[in-house]
Parts: structure tokens; sequence; C-alpha cells
């Protein structure tokens, strides 16, 4: 599909959203610039201005890194994931100027092109305590500015949301590199102990959130009981499925959302077009089955987004039998319209 590039329209959400990120980032900065002179008057500027935008952009990296885990476990969480990319191109500029800063410091002066320089001017890579540290830095910064560039909407239809996805998957690799930076500049540079366990604590909690959150994802799953003799698999009783909510199962290892609306029952594929969001968890709105990540909008009983929109998911056939509902594990085509099954209130 196409969709033409266009600026960010920002509504009253998005400016809230921006503007806390924008005062926040000032009030460290200036913070970060008030003590760091207090404390030590001989310092200079340059090196202020690099350790102040380098620590800014970890900090950001890893509030970035915990959003998404703790909105699996708690909804409150999800207005923040619903710009998270505004704070991912926010970061990465933080981090540009970290690295530009670094690069003229300890670069710009001698002979060779400054980028050039920091891939030669140190090849000791089997050393430890002289590994060329600032080459992970430098790699983390490319894949940020990948991410940041491509974070527009435009790009994730026209490279498709899967490979979208993956592209922007790449956060992880960019985290661990900046953690190996940071770790093998200390036995270098002057960093203190307190810079090192801060940045362990925060590489723990956010392996404790993910865990967490990987932990009650494999309980979302309803678990589907034994096929009858047409194939159809009893998933739940009609009244363990909440008025305008889902029931998620996972049917022939696809996650499938039984949505309950008016009294009815229809079913349709878990994973939004837009960015693989969990459609199971989010509810009806306006009559529309509405995606807890970005608000996307399907009409339950043929998988459709209300036009102009044209995104589609996979839809299910339904039956109550014995008052127990069954699914047919196989799933029509994308945007196919299934009739809603009453199941009463």
């Amino acid at each position: 599909m196409g969709l033409d590039y266009k600026w960010v329209l920002w509504n009253a959400h998005k400016k809230t959203y921006d503007r806390l990120i924008l005062l926040g980032m000032v009030t460290y900065l200036v913070l970060f610039f008030v003590l760091s002179f207090l404390t030590n008057p001989e310092i200079i500027a340059e090196t202020v201005i690099i350790r102040a935008f380098g620590s800014l952009a970890i900090i950001m990296l890893h509030i970035i890194l915990s959003i998404g885990p703790l909105s699996r476990l708690n909804p409150r969480f999800l207005p923040l994931l619903y710009n998270r990319r505004h704070l991912g191109v926010s970061m990465f500029l933080a981090a540009l100027v970290h690295g530009v800063f670094a690069i003229i410091q300890f670069h710009a002066l001698g002979n060779s092109n400054p980028i050039v320089s920091v891939f030669t001017s140190n090849m000791d890579y089997g050393s430890l305590v002289n590994f060329p540290f600032q080459v992970l830095g430098f790699l983390a910064l490319l894949i940020l500015f990948t991410m940041a560039s491509t974070s527009h909407d435009f790009f994730l239809y026209n490279l498709s949301p899967k490979i979208w996805k993956g592209l922007h998957m790449g956060v992880y690799l960019a985290y661990a590199l900046v953690i190996m930076h940071v770790f093998l500049g200390a036995f270098q540079q002057d960093t203190s102990l307190l810079t090192v366990l801060a940045l362990f604590l925060g590489l723990l909690t956010l392996v404790s959130l993910h865990l967490k959150a990987a932990f009650k994802e494999t309980k979302i799953d309803g678990m589907a009981g034994a096929k009858d003799t047409k194939g159809w698999l009893a998933v739940c009783h009609p009244r363990e499925i909440t008025e305008s909510y889902a029931k998620i199962f996972t049917v022939d290892g696809e996650r499938v959302a039984i949505f309950k609306h008016e009294g009815k029952l229809s079913a349709i594929h878990n994973v939004c077009k837009h960015q693989g969001g969990p459609l199971g968890e989010g509810k009806i709105v306006d009559g529309c089955v509405t995606c807890p990540w970005h608000g996307y909008q399907y009409l339950a009983h043929n998988g459709q987004s209300p036009p102009p929109f044209t995104e589609k998911v996979k839809t299910y056939a339904l039956k109550i039998e014995n008052d127990m509902v069954y699914i047919n594990p196989e799933a029509f085509p994308e945007g196919t319209a299934v009739t809603p099954i009453y199941c009463g209130s």
C-alpha cells in the first residue's frame, strides 16, 4: 500500500507529549550543566556537553525500552506508547549532539578525516582495557539514525509493517552497543563508579521488566479445548467474554481475539496491521475494535478498517453449542465478512 509523506499533524495529545519531552530534556541539561560547573569549575564546556547529552540519551533510551513491557503490564502506560516514536527521535538528537562533539574534541585535530579517525586511531580490538569503544558508540548512533529517519508512517507503510518492525527492533542492538561503549570506555576514561553502577541497574531493570512482561504474555492466551467431529475448537463459555472486550486464544499457532459486542461474538486475527499491536487487549469503541497501541480500528464482523482506511485482518467463523463457544481454526481471507453469532447478554 502507498502513503504520501506529510509532516506530523500534532493533535492536543501529541503537543502535550512533546512539550513534556522538551521540558524534561531542558531541565535535565540545565541541572547537569549547573552541577558540573559548581562541582568542577575548571571543566571545559565541550566536556560538559559531551557528558550531558550522552547521559541524557542513555536515560531516554532506558525509558523508551521500558515503555513496551510497562504497557503490557499496566495499561495506564499506554499513553506513553502512543507517541513513543517522538521520544525516540528526541533521544537520537541528544545522542547526535553527544557524538558530534565527541568526534570534534577527540578526532578533528589530526590529519585524518574525523570519521575515518574514529575507526583507525585505535585498532586494539583484542584488548579489554584499550578496546576502541568509540567505534561501538558510532555504530549505535548509525542504528539510531536509521530508526529516527524512518520513524514516519510513510516508511512504515511503504516498507511494510513487518520489515519496518524488524528494522526498528535494531534498537536492542543499539542498546547493547551503547552498554559496551560505556562499560569499555570506563576502563580508559575518568568514568565514575556511580555512573557504571547506574547503567548496570538500568540494564537489570530492563531485563526484569521484559522477563515479567513475557511471563504475563504466556498467560494471556486462553486454553483451547478439544476439537469436535468437524474440527472446530472449543474455546470458552460465552459469559467469559466481557461486553465490548475480547478474550485471546491461540488457534493453530495464530492468536485470535474473540470480541463481544451488543450481545454478539466475532473473531478476528489478534495482530494489528499498523505495528503488530494486540487487538484483543483493546476494546470496541464506537462499534470498532480499537488497537490499544495507536488507536487503529477494525470492524469486528469483517476485520476491515472503516473507510477511508484500508487495513484488513483475517476473520474466523464461530458457533455456540451446549453453552460453549467453538471456533473454526481455518481463517477466512483478510476482510471477509462473517455473520456474528448471538450469545445473549
